[in-house]
């Protein structure tokens, strides 16, 4: 049965709408679908526990709430945005799990290592590590692009992910699974997303490089490319005008729903997906990555 995509029809745009960074899900006219009402565990993911950052809204909230729902405690890694975190630990703990927040930035190197810390102590391990924050903002020449924007992308989309990684890799053993979240920017860059569509070409390198590195240890590597999802990041960062017309450009016609990128994550993150390694998985509506 296809998942019920609240306030969308195919082809559908969405209201012109802005919203400050990051931007918050209860805002957003129509709110995201992030599962909440649809998605049905298995246990695919029975006593394993997850880190994910940018959990709190969006796709990471959706990936929240499945892994829950499959049997997973979860750590919700968030920038600022308290009601909607909350919102997400709500329904990990509806699921029987345990949800831990852990609010701050993750462009900070030691607050990378904090998270990880943090979930070893609550959990004693990490089975799944689900690198998903990021930070982007629409330009349309180089030269509005700051210096320290450019630095806060890199260090928020690539350097986070490295961070993270390397201090979870400790305490993940054979069968652990690490997921990065690239884009369809990753190989057909937006011009007006240039610093964003820079890391999310070198997460997807990054990512077959570790799955190589890591396969003797057990532990798989991969990324998944979304194409046009309808997150906050989204009214938080670029113009009305294209917001409304948001996801129109893709064969399906549409801007996605969490909801759908959340399967490709559990199926990774199972033992159902145990010869994948150095994969990037497209959930693009249509729009092809090489």
């Amino acid at each position: 049965m296809p998942l019920p995509l609240t306030g969308y029809r195919e082809g559908m745009n969405q209201p012109k709408q802005q919203q400050e960074p990051p931007g918050v899900q209860s805002a957003m006219d129509p709110r995201p679908d992030c599962g909440e009402k649809s998605y049905q565990g298995h246990g695919r993911l029975e006593g394993k526990a997850a880190v994910i950052t940018g959990g709190d809204s969006g796709i990471g909230r959706a990936v929240a709430i499945a892994f829950a729902r499959e049997g997973a405690d979860v750590l919700i890694s968030y920038l600022n945005e308290e009601e909607d975190a909350a919102e997400t630990a709500a329904y990990v703990e509806e699921a029987g799990r345990r949800a831990v927040l852990v609010p701050g930035d993750v462009s900070q190197p030691q607050h990378c290592r904090d998270i990880i810390a943090r979930a070893v102590d609550e959990f004693g391990k990490i089975d799944v590590l689900v690198n998903n924050a990021a930070y982007q903002m629409s330009h349309e020449t180089l030269e509005e692009i700051s210096d320290e924007e450019w630095d806060y992308t890199l260090a928020t989309n690539l350097s986070a992910m490295f961070h993270l990684t390397k201090a979870a890799l400790p305490h993940m053993g054979s069968g652990a699974s690490i997921i990065n979240s690239s884009s369809v920017n990753s190989d057909s860059p937006s011009p007006q997303l240039a610093p964003y569509a820079a890391t999310k070409a070198a997460i997807a390198n990054f990512s077959a490089s570790l799955a190589q590195m890591l396969g003797e240890r057990g532990i798989r590597v991969n990324s998944v490319a979304p194409g046009p999802i309808w997150t906050p990041l989204i009214p938080a960062t670029m113009p009305p005008e294209k917001v409304e017309k948001f996801g129109s450009n893709t064969p399906l016609g549409r801007a996605g729903q969490p909801a759908e990128l959340a399967p490709v994550y559990v199926l990774l993150a199972s033992d159902e997906g145990s010869y994948i390694s150095g994969a990037r998985v497209a959930v693009t509506g249509g729009r092809p990555i090489l």
